[in-house]
């Protein structure tokens, strides 16, 4: 009996051991440049593999429903989302939860951008001359490049997108609606204000050749999600753990490229009104 009993506690040691040792997985959706993320994330995983005390591994996606796909089939454990991408893979994974969010995300905009050839200029609401141009949302599952600009567009002219404009597209990321409304293969964009700005500073948009001519009102969008059993995998409080690691990242630098001032708490109910549209417009299952 003694036998076994110590058996049974070397087991238990060494099951607590693996657990320690399991590799924790994050990916974010690719709303940018593929090269910028790969350099953001990897500082993100130096930064909470110091936080955790176990190893960290960023694994980049290809696409807004590839994220999903690898948080629903466990690939990835951990998240950086939008707020529809977010809704849907809390549905597909029980019991998984908002950690934090940027204090940006809580009131987030979009930006309507348009070539200058269409003489288009800043309004309070969108204006009735966009119609029978072209027009290019960002990725399809996107809060800010899809959801929400085909949600307002919606209210002002109450026709689909389709009907509104001569020809519309998706880009897959706010990096190329910008580019592709600045080159003129565009002529109307909706994209990430955040992306937009940082690029604008960064010099790498010509504003010149396109400007920002109507800003939707806020709504809440990016957030760390993480899966509803990351407790069993990785010991009791772990969740907690990384929550607070996030919500204390304070290095300027690693929130610059994000871009954001600080991460602050989040929960799912204030994906609600996400929720909502999303269900609207038929992109829920």
């Amino acid at each position: 009996m003694r036998w076994i009993a110590i058996t049974a506690v070397t087991l238990a040691v060494l099951a607590q051991g693996a657990q320690a040792e399991e590799t924790f997985r994050f990916t974010a959706i690719p709303d940018e440049d593929q090269s910028r993320l790969i350099e953001r994330f990897s500082k993100v995983a130096d930064y909470l593999e110091g936080r955790l005390d176990v190893e960290v591994e960023y694994v980049p996606v290809k696409s807004y429903g590839a994220a999903v796909t690898a948080f629903r089939n466990d690939q990835v454990q951990l998240a950086w989302f939008g707020g529809l991408s977010g809704v849907q893979a809390r549905r597909l994974v029980p019991d998984s939860r908002a950690l934090a969010q940027g204090q940006e995300d809580a009131e987030f905009q979009s930006y309507f951008i348009a070539h200058r050839s269409t003489d288009l200029e800043p309004a309070d609401e969108l204006p009735e001359a966009i119609a029978d141009k072209s027009f290019t949302f960002g990725a399809k599952t996107s809060t800010s490049g899809r959801l929400m600009p085909e949600h307002f567009l919606r209210q002002r002219f109450d026709e689909a997108p389709e009907d509104i404009f001569s020809r519309v597209g998706f880009s897959g990321d706010h990096s190329r609606t910008i580019a592709l409304v600045e080159s003129g293969t565009y002529e109307l964009g909706a994209v990430n204000y955040s992306v937009w700005e940082a690029a604008v500073e960064d010099g790498r948009v010509d504003t010149d050749k396109v400007e920002v001519i109507w800003s939707t009102p806020s709504y809440p969008d990016y957030q760390w999600t993480i899966r509803g059993d990351a407790d069993e995998r990785y010991g009791d409080g772990f969740s907690e753990r990384v929550q607070q690691a996030l919500l204390e990242m304070d290095d300027p630098a690693l929130l610059e490229s994000f871009p954001r001032s600080a991460f602050i708490p989040a929960d799912n109910s204030m994906y609600a009104p996400i929720e909502e549209v999303a269900e609207s417009l038929g992109l829920l299952r």
